[in-house]
């Protein structure tokens, strides 16, 4: 099963891209974020006629979460939402089980400016996140928690272009990587770094400042793989060239291939 998760920036402007990525490297399982569309503007017959199934969870403008299923694969919603979300009326998780896999498309709060609400909004999310890979965990099923985490989780030039230029954005802030590795501390595996222990991998690259063209990126977009999960990983790597195409999305697709 090929999972991935890909951060659209507004499904309405990227529809082409999406149905382009779809058929080219043909992915089971899609987690999309940053749909900036209320539910009624999801685009579900042109996702059926791609081939797949959805479940998505909208908001007007801003944040929105789905999960794209191949025709014949089972899928069943198991969570819409975080059970503690510290505020509901942002649409950032989304969760179904898939074949036996359980998967979460989450798309984790920017945080910026660092101090201030926002940031401590983020950090509360990230709790709330922490209570609910927790419970799958335990479950001890292959589950996969997948999307834009928000989080540069170190400071290597394998991480990020430039650590200095990013010191105090809330991607880098010692918080948000204390969150992240907690979950790593508590047994789920990136599963990137898994297939890639070293060596430059972005999935994320700004649209000013020619960072495309300089590959002045950075990984935000991570797949965490419970251990049952973890056992059936074969392969997992980045679709780059999909950044580089005309009205790209500023991020690449991220995907894991499970046994």
């Amino acid at each position: 099963m090929k999972i991935a998760t890909f951060n659209i920036n507004g499904i309405g402007a990227r529809l082409p891209r999406l149905l382009e990525w779809l058929e080219e490297t043909k992915p089971d399982v899609a987690c999309l974020q940053e749909l900036k569309a209320p539910d009624e503007r999801f685009p579900q017959m042109d996702i059926a006629a791609a081939g797949y199934r959805a479940i998505w969870h909208g908001q007007k403008s801003w944040n929105g979460v789905a999960i794209l299923a191949r025709e014949g694969l089972e899928m069943v919603e198991t969570q819409r939402g975080l059970p503690d979300d510290p505020d509901p009326s942002h649409s950032r998780y989304i969760e179904a089980t898939i074949d036996g896999v359980i998967v979460g498309a989450l798309y984790l709060p920017n945080g910026n400016p660092v101090p201030g609400p926002k940031f401590d909004y983020k950090l509360a999310w990230f709790d709330a996140l922490a209570d609910r890979a927790k419970t799958l965990f335990a479950g001890e099923k292959p589950a996969v928690l997948a999307g834009d985490w928000n989080v540069i989780s170190t400071d290597d030039k394998d991480d990020v272009f430039s650590a200095a230029r990013m010191a105090d954005d809330a991607l880098s802030q010692p918080e948000s990587r204390a969150a992240f590795r907690r979950l790593l501390h508590a047994g789920w595996t990136d599963a990137i770094r898994a297939i890639h222990p070293a060596g430059p991998v972005y999935t994320f690259w700004d649209y000013t400042m020619n960072a495309w063209a300089r590959d002045a990126g950075f990984r935000i977009d991570h797949l965490l793989l419970s251990p049952a999960a973890a056992d059936r990983l074969v392969d997992a790597g980045v679709d780059r060239e999909t950044r580089g195409k005309e009205k790209a999305s500023d991020h690449a697709p991220v995907w894991a291939v499970l046994r």
